[in-house]
């Protein structure tokens, strides 16, 4: 492997301007078919094998066409403060409004609330629901302009309006202000690591453009193979998170190289072969996390795993060919200032740094260190344990937005369980005639009335039983199909749809099903948002087992290979999941149970976003197993090259720990950024990740990884002979690269000589004549 990479950037070094114009025209290509392209589908969120789905995919059967997926606004009225919306003038102000939203090319219907029953039983609240004929995307700036003039003239007339509903989405995505401060950031860690402008901004240029690379093609397959708009955003996340850190840890080597007396073409060479190598193993992880997500079973997140996979694929590409090939062109510009102006270049690997007096530090005291940072991130993930999963909506938004506003009226007008009702959807194909059950004699007795048989007399019967359940205040008449053979009803729970009391309402009016099944022949349903909300939860929870199983499971081998050591896998494993979890208790701390919610503007505390530990664990374990691969294989080098195993992890942190740690604050930066989005689930996700690489970079790999090994001693790199010789040699180490004939002291072969060691052209650049490097050497001048 080392081998190999190191052909790779010498070649890509040397044919930098090929390499140069192949990934221009790459660019240029998928450009333009994401131009020509028709643009994302507005996919919906579908989860195959739950109930709410079944019930939903019923509904699109038996009821063609009643389920069109047209944006809708629900705009809620009040009366001031002492009045009805009753009363005459409020009367005439809402009808007025009702006709003013009604009143467009994109509109399909807006109901009148007085018609539609739509009022508060005390009088103080209405709403009206109006229906678009396209999707929320698809509104018009006319539309959109219309329905706020229409809220505004009834504002005017003194009642208090607000609305909601899929309508009211600008659809703007977290990313714009959090991303450019985040690049902000990482350009000036970056600019305090290197000490130079060209160091710093290398990294950011290749990234750019390994993303515009990933999301171009993106768009231009999303028609094809079905890809969303929400497709996208973790691969943009992920692809700048990873395309910094590769070209990072490849320049900080190529750095290095050339402080040994490396020329700049060779120097490359062993910067892609030995940290080249750890990109591509890093990556390997990051691609496994991600494309394991499909073990979710939820299509929409198996796509942005494949995605996300995809752009981590053109990061590592990108970090192996075109960085080597931009070192090429500036060959200098990458070293510190001090170097290129007094010609020589410091040796920093062989003195004495902070991350080599940190490893000094934990390996005088290992086992304080390791109860110290094990303790702490245990106590962290002590709130992990009342984790209760769900999916926020309006309630979980700030109340200077109008949604979140809309539902506050609604609730207090109509009941906390208003703004999540459930879909009750009755199959009734196979009812029975029950015209002769004692109980169905019994509710005829009870009316005085006729009662209905067959189809309609087992709605009726099931919106009975569910209409008496605790919890249920009002059940909605059934509505029925053409074929009269299924029936739909609305149930409004007592308790809002985050509540922990719908959720056991939901699984009671299920548990009721048999009993209903056995009189009646019909079976029935329950979906709608809130029902949906609660099966998801219940369905991602139950997949995050076999999802840690699998994607840990896979990079265990993986670290086996890469570092051919039994216990460093295992360590690595085991930390990553202390990390995890430490970071999901501390948003459970805050997000939940509401612990400094208010230093982070969090208004309103809830349940955790269903995919949160998905999420965390997918993009958090990729990361950190970046950063084992890059600090351990330090180590692992330094071992295999005669090291005593302290001595080992002294030199793994002098070289390897300023850039890891230049790395985390970087991704730190980037997700931090997000927590002062004004969307709740925004802030969760931004403070979950940053919490998680805080935890992950500094505890464990910082310190919990060296005093593991400390502790270990020679035996962290032992591994069974059996297993040595069953698994692959990938030579991670460039131990390879240490056996090739040498033609002069710090060079490889052609150093120095010929034109295979022109360094390009450019701002600081030129032929190099002689080595240029260890302390005492001349830099190579234009």
């Amino acid at each position: 492997m080392a081998t190999f990479l190191y052909q790779v950037g010498r070649l890509a070094f040397r044919r930098r301007w090929y390499v140069a114009l192949v990934w221009a025209a790459v660019l240029a290509a998928v450009g333009l078919g994401a131009l020509k392209a028709s643009g994302a589908s507005d996919e919906e969120f579908s989860m195959p094998g739950i109930e709410s789905q079944k019930a939903f995919d019923l509904m699109e059967q038996r009821f063609p066409g009643a389920s069109a997926d047209g944006a809708t606004a629900r705009v809620v009225f009040v009366a001031p403060s002492g009045e009805k919306v009753t009363a005459n003038e409020n009367r005439d102000a809402v009808e007025k409004a009702v006709a003013d939203l009604g009143d467009g090319a994109q509109v399909a219907s807006a109901v009148d609330p007085f018609r539609a029953k739509a009022v508060s039983k005390d009088g103080t609240t209405a709403y009206a629901t109006v229906t678009y004929k396209v999707t929320a995307n698809d509104l018009t700036d006319v539309s959109k302009n219309q329905l706020d003039r229409a809220i505004h003239t009834a504002q005017d007339s003194g009642l208090t309006v607000e609305a909601g509903g899929s309508a009211m989405d600008d659809g703007a995505g977290p990313g714009g202000a959090a991303e450019v401060i985040g690049v902000a950031i990482a350009a000036v860690v970056l600019l305090i690591t290197f000490g130079s402008l060209a160091a710093a901004g290398l990294p950011l240029l290749t990234a750019v453009i390994g993303v515009g690379v990933s999301m171009a093609t993106i768009l231009t397959l999303s028609q094809a193979l079905g890809l969303s708009t929400t497709t996208g955003t973790l691969a943009m996340m992920l692809g700048l998170a990873v395309g910094i850190d590769y070209a990072l840890f490849v320049v900080s080597r190529y750095r290095e190289e050339r402080a040994r007396g490396r020329v700049p073409r060779e120097a490359a060479g062993l910067a892609v072969g030995t940290a080249g190598s750890a990109v591509v193993f890093a990556g390997l992880t990051v691609v496994i996390a991600l494309v394991g997500l499909a073990v979710v079973g939820i299509p929409m997140l198996t796509k942005m795993g494949l995605a996300a996979a995809g752009a981590v694929v053109v990061g590592v590409l990108v970090a192996l060919t075109l960085v080597p090939a931009f070192l090429g062109f500036w060959p200098n510009a990458v070293l510190r200032r001090r170097a290129r102006r007094s010609g020589r270049i410091e040796d920093e690997g062989t003195r004495d740094n902070g991350g080599s007096r940190w490893a000094r530090f934990v390996l005088r005291r290992p086992l304080p260190v390791l109860l110290l940072g094990v303790v702490g991130l245990g106590a962290l993930a002590v709130p992990m344990t009342d984790l209760q999963l769900g999916m926020p909506g309006d309630e979980a938004k700030s109340t200077s937005t109008t949604e979140r506003r809309a539902y506050d009226a609604l609730a207090e007008g109509f009941g906390p369980g208003f703004n999540g009702p459930l879909t009750v959807v009755v199959d009734a194909r196979d009812a029975k005639d029950t015209k002769d059950t004692k109980d169905t004699k019994d509710a005829k007795d009870a009316k005085g009335a006729k009662g209905d048989t067959g189809p309609k007399g087992a709605a009726d019967r099931v919106a009975k039983e569910i209409g008496g359940t605790e919890g249920v205040v009002s059940v909605s008449p059934a509505r029925f199909n053409e074929a009269g053979d299924t029936a739909v009803f609305q149930v409004v729970p007592s308790t809002a749809p985050t509540d922990e009391r719908t959720k056991g309402l939901v699984t009671t009016i299920r548990g009721e099903r048999p009993g209903v099944e056995s009189e009646t022949g019909a079976t029935f349903e329950v979906t709608g948002t809130t029902a949906l909300n609660i099966d998801v939860s219940d369905k991602v929870q139950s997949a995050l087992i076999p999802y840690l199983v699998v994607v840990v499971g896979l990079a265990i081998v993986l670290l086996l290979v890469v570092f051919r050591s039994l216990f460093v896998p295992l360590k690595a494993a085991l930390g990553f999941l202390l990390s995890v979890l430490a970071s999901l208790g501390v948003v459970v701390l805050v997000f939940q149970q509401g612990h400094g919610a208010g230093l982070l503007g969090v208004e309103q505390t809830g349940p955790i976003m269903s995919l949160m530990p998905i999420f965390l664990v997918g993009i958090i374990f990729g990361l950190a197993m970046d950063y084992e691969v890059f600090l351990v294989s330090r180590m692992r080098e330094a071992y295999v090259h005669g090291e005593r195993p302290g001595q080992a992890i002294t030199s793994g942190f002098r070289h390897s720990a300023r850039v890891v740690v230049a790395a985390a604050l970087i991704m730190i930066a980037v997700f931090a950024g997000f927590v002062g989005e004004s969307d709740s689930m925004v802030k969760m996700i931004g403070f979950g990740l940053a919490s998680a690489v805080l935890f992950d970079a500094f505890v464990v790999r910082m310190a919990i990884v060296p005093a593991v090994l400390a502790l270990l001693g020679d035996r962290a790199w032992w591994l069974p002979k059996w297993l040595d010789r069953l698994l692959p040699k990938v030579d991670v180490e460039g131990e390879a690269l240490d056996r090739r004939p040498q033609s002069g002291p710090g060079s490889g072969p052609d150093a120095g000589s010929g034109p295979e060691s022109d360094a390009g052209s450019g701002s600081g650049s030129g032929s190099d004549p002689e080595p240029a490097g260890a302390t005492g050497r001349k830099v190579a001048r234009t």
